[in-house]
């Protein structure tokens, strides 16, 4: 008798970041891996949250999410990118913006449907589309700036596609998207009748004096897009795992159809609290300076060592390139790093459907200046 069914996985394992971070610990060495801030949160917030504990918000909260926190959100964007998502019919608050992105597959995906994903990529996309039975359609992007070309897209499209996933600020790579990559986004997404999934989690981390561009502000890209946001990224609660997901009504109605069975709501103290804090928008407007600071103060230790750097235009993670250092593999010299030299990141190749090895390796820099100063410090005598 066969005990184990098949999988439905079969080529995926234990995801890097776990690996990495557990490397970390084993070594003690300086996580650098895996995304997440080593510093407080503020306590203003977590005053908040209290507060709420102690007013016994302990049952479920709404469905949809609470309705004060929809309304955050609703009066947030319009105030961002000028486009009004209605608090009742558009907004759900989700268990992060994994969740919003697995639902909104899980909504839209169908047997032998395509969707296309740029390559390197966020490791949840692929899984996501492979367990509702999709396909990935992959469309690598080419070293060191990582542009999209448009052309290609068209290429790869076919009359099985049904969605493109789109991500910016972009992880691991760092890149944004441009106001023109949206408009031609918006072009091939009607022109070929396609759904769009924009992952828009570091969305207030963008330097340099950059704009973060969200699909709402393209009329015609709007009807069809679903959009994910994080509230751990942003307000340095990743642990929290609330995020919240955007799309017309009769999308979000396909959402919710999933969401309700697969999470129904998610933690109704937490939700009231971030709801409060929104409400001084320099919680989230100054994060771009304030990642900025510490992205400079990492390049400019760097710029003392042997590996090279395009500066990230968001996210807080930055590439390394190390091919002045060595030939080895990049998933060998990230273990080596950590194993020998005590900092632990991330190699690029993992992300990519092709596994191309171009030698760079991402560094998180959501850590405190000490943490970054002492890992800093070790990378410049390699």
């Amino acid at each position: 008798m066969k005990i184990l069914p098949d999988s439905k996985l079969p080529n995926i394992g234990t995801n890097i970041f776990t690996k990495m971070s557990s490397l970390a610990t084993s070594c003690k060495a300086i996580n650098l891996s895996q995304g997440y801030p080593d510093f407080g949160v503020d306590e203003e917030l977590i005053k908040l949250v209290k507060k709420y504990l102690d007013l016994g918000f302990d049952q479920y909260a709404p469905m949809q999410g609470v309705l004060k926190l929809r309304e955050a959100v609703s009066e947030k964007y319009h105030n961002l990118y000028g486009r009004y998502y209605h608090e009742n019919d558009e907004i759900t608050i989700t268990a992060g913006a994994t969740q919003a992105i697995f639902t909104a597959l899980t909504a839209f995906i169908n047997q032998g449907d395509e969707v296309l994903i740029f390559s390197p990529t966020y490791d949840c996309y692929e899984p996501a589309i492979q367990l509702n039975g999709g396909k990935p359609v992959f469309i690598e992007l080419d070293s060191p700036n990582f542009k999209i070309d448009w052309q290609k897209v068209e290429n790869k499209i076919s009359n099985k596609t049904r969605m493109i996933i789109v991500n910016s600020p972009q992880n691991p790579l760092g890149t944004i998207l441009t106001n023109h990559d949206f408009l031609r986004l918006e072009e091939i997404s009607e022109k070929y009748d396609l759904l769009v999934l924009s992952d828009e989690v570091y969305e207030h981390l963008v330097y340099d004096g950059k704009k973060h561009f969200s699909v709402g502000q393209y009329p015609n890209l709007f009807k069809r897009s679903i959009a994910t946001f994080s509230f751990g990224k942003t307000f340095h609660v990743t642990g929290w795992k609330l995020g919240y997901v955007l799309a017309p009504n009769n999308l979000m109605t396909e959402i919710r159809k999933v969401h309700q069975f697969n999470v129904f709501s998610c933690n109704h103290p937490f939700q009231l609290a971030i709801a409060d804090y929104l409400e001084n928008n320099e919680t989230y407007l100054k994060l771009n300076e304030f990642y900025q600071r510490k992205r400079d103060l990492f390049l400019d230790i760097i710029s003392a060592s042997r590996f090279t750097a395009n500066p990230c235009n968001g996210t807080y993670f930055q590439l390394l390139n190390y091919s002045e250092i060595s030939n080895l593999p990049d998933v060998e010299m990230a273990e080596n790093l950590t194993i020998k030299n005590g900092v632990a990141s991330i190699p690029i190749s993992v992300f990519s459907a092709k596994k191309n090895d171009e030698k760079n390796l991402r560094f998180c820099f959501a850590k405190t200046d000490e943490t970054l100063k002492k890992a800093g410090d070790i990378l410049i005598k390699i």
